[in-house]
């Protein structure tokens, strides 16, 4: 098979010769157009090629001349733990190997608008299934529309037999654990799906209060060079520097995508205050009321990390001062939180231990919350001085399976007993959640019982802020009356989504969110 190229002639000899980068794909493409050739793009994920997707192609083919598919790249496959099934490189392959498709190319990113303004089709082809405007959640379908026609071009769907790629690997291949399969299985025969899709929408319009510490997360990625000449100590090179908004504004992130209308609390130092930087992260539906204390920093934690597509963490250093502020902040942080958090449906706490919430604050919170959701961290910054007991109510709880122990003095027990046989008896709270890392979490409701939800998540790039990302995510959802089983089903989502970030560079978002959950229940 022979394709022109600039003149030239690009001879084809396997399928690996159709993949090609999108970036060159634009003048092949061009090349074509001088010779009248007829254009015709398909897009998607392709992860399992079956009948309909052969059926899909070939009506393609006959509506032009040149058939390119494009896919989208692992980063940007959200279907779930484990999915894709096949890497990029290989599923662009296998569609190569197809005869009546010219061209393979994968887009990293998590649109096609791209790849349309790039190869500027004559017409684009999509399924059946995406026909109808009303079952698009995305959205994107509009958009794609408009971009192909601004070119030029027109919209097609084939209509032949259909499948769901999500659906075949969920009957017929065994990606997941046992438990985790069993678990879907069981939320599958209870018609999970509509239900959990109705409760991410039903926050949308809360009023959501958040109180917490602002954190700076500094990440500072080197290449280690090697041992000292001289002394005892490691040798690196410095490659880069990115600097996130963390703590509870990354947390007012992940919300900020579910709910319209959020609101912070929090304070800042005078000095190095990173402020700036903390507005320009902060989404555009949040309302930041930042407490300006004299003579601290913003608390800042660098992390120094190997320089690499998934980064290895190496050590960190804390820049804080975690101090008792002076009474007139501390009067001035409860008189905002007393009067905000009356006006609002779910006031999230996300409490580092350092230094913003006091006895004065948490009485302030528990007073005039109408519904409170707390999440207390021990971590190496306050030395396991913060627990969960601070509050002596809420009406939810969120903490890690170490923080449980160390609030509980219970090393050894199980995290079950130390829910229903501690916990419940030292804060007055009827809805707990503990999340225990590769073994997923364990969700408590009064009146409803003890779940366990199965880990999503399958080789995690970065853990900072999953927790976070799974709490801020889940708590409106248990404040509007979810199960404590399908909140904290969408909050692993959350979670398993987080883990696939490096530090804050994108927060989690309903859409992508509703797609995984989707694919998981297909």
């Amino acid at each position: 098979m022979i394709f022109p190229k600039n003149n030239t002639q690009h001879v084809v000899i396997t399928a690996r010769d159709k993949v090609v980068p999108l970036e060159k794909l634009g003048s092949v493409v061009e090349a074509h157009r001088t010779h009248g050739k007829k254009i015709v793009l398909c897009h998607g994920v392709y992860d399992l090629v079956h009948l309909g997707h052969v059926r899909h192609l070939e009506a393609a083919r006959r509506e032009g001349d040149i058939l390119i598919v494009s896919i989208t790249s692992d980063d940007f496959v959200n279907k779930g733990p484990g999915r894709p099934i096949f890497p990029d490189h290989m599923r662009a392959e296998m569609l190569a190997a197809l005869a009546y498709v010219d061209y393979v190319t994968i887009k990293y990113g998590p649109s096609a608008n791209p790849v349309l303004d790039n190869i500027r089709p004559d017409v684009y082809v999509k399924g059946s299934d995406y026909e109808n405007p009303d079952e698009d959640i995305t959205g994107k379908i509009q958009m794609e529309r408009e971009t192909v026609e601004k070119h030029g071009g027109k919209m097609v769907f084939t209509k032949d037999i259909t499948f769901s790629s999500s659906t075949l690997i969920n009957r017929y291949l065994d990606v997941y654990d046992p438990p985790l399969r069993d678990f879907l299985e069981n939320m599958r025969g209870k018609d999970s799906l509509n239900t959990l899709i109705n409760l991410i929408e039903s926050v949308k319009d809360c009023k959501i209060l958040l109180v917490g510490d602002a954190i700076i997360d500094d990440y500072q990625y080197v290449e280690t060079m090697g041992k000292s000449a001289k002394e005892s100590m490691i040798a690196s090179s410095f490659k880069g520097r990115e600097i996130f908004a963390g703590g509870v504004i990354a947390a007012a992130n992940h919300v900020a995508g579910f709910c319209d209308n959020i609101e912070v609390i929090s304070a800042i130092g005078l000095e190095d205050s990173y402020e700036a930087e903390i507005r320009k992260h902060a989404l555009s539906n949040i309302n930041l009321n930042l407490v300006r204390v004299e003579g601290r920093p913003t608390t800042r934690k660098t992390r120094f990390l190997e320089h690499s597509y998934s980064p290895r963490k190496l050590f960190e250093v804390y820049y804080m001062d975690d101090t008792p502020m002076g009474t007139k902040k501390r009067s001035e942080i409860d008189s905002l939180i007393a009067e905000r958090a009356a006006e609002a449906d779910v006031v999230i706490v996300t409490d580092f231990g350092h230094g913003l919430i006091r006895p004065s604050t948490v009485e302030t919170l528990i007073e005039h919350s109408k519904f409170l959701a707390v999440n207390v961290q021990t971590n190496s910054g306050n030395q396991g001085y913060n627990l969960v007991t601070k509050f002596r109510k809420a009406d939810l709880i969120c903490i890690d399976a170490p923080e449980a122990r160390l609030a509980a003095g219970e090393k050894f027990s199980d995290i079950p007993e130390i829910i229903e046989n501690h916990l419940t008896r030292l804060i007055d709270c009827d809805k707990i959640v503990v999340t225990h890392g590769s073994h997923g979490c364990y969700a408590y409701a009064k009146g409803e019982g003890l779940h366990r939800i199965p880990a999503f998540a399958k080789n995690p790039i970065d853990t900072v802020g999953a927790g976070d990302a799974f709490f801020a995510v889940m708590a409106p959802m248990i404040a509007q009356k979810g199960s404590i089983e399908e909140a904290a089903f969408i909050g692993n989502a959350a979670g398993a989504m987080k883990v696939g970030i490096v530090g804050h560079r994108n927060s989690v978002e309903k859409i992508p969110l509703v797609k995984f959950v989707t694919a998981l229940l297909k």
